[in-house]
């Protein structure tokens, strides 16, 4: 298994910072729904530079790929199912 280069990882690091960082200023300036649409796509850059450099999956297209693609699948599944529970209830009990 092949280590990261510090550089890359330092990179990677302020990458997300500077993400997270445009995340949290956009909330505070675009308080909107239009912004659902910039804040996930922040969101799936920020996901890609997970996978890319701290799980190491760029460039390869072995079985790593087959098990990331079988955990977002079940998490989709689960976001699914957590959802259609949610929006099928029409009686809440008060809080």
């Amino acid at each position: 298994m092949t280590r990261a280069p510090p550089r890359r990882l330092t990179v990677a690091g302020l990458a997300l910072l500077g993400l997270f960082g445009a995340n949290v200023g956009l909330a505070f300036l675009l308080p909107t729904a239009a912004s659902l649409a910039v804040n996930l796509g922040i969101g799936a850059a920020m996901a890609a530079v997970l996978l890319v450099v701290f799980m190491e999956l760029g460039g390869r297209l072995t079985l790593y790929w087959i098990f990331a693609g079988a955990g977002f699948f079940w998490l989709a599944l689960l976001f699914g199912l957590t959802a259609s529970d949610y929006l099928t209830r029409f009686t809440f009990a008060p809080s």
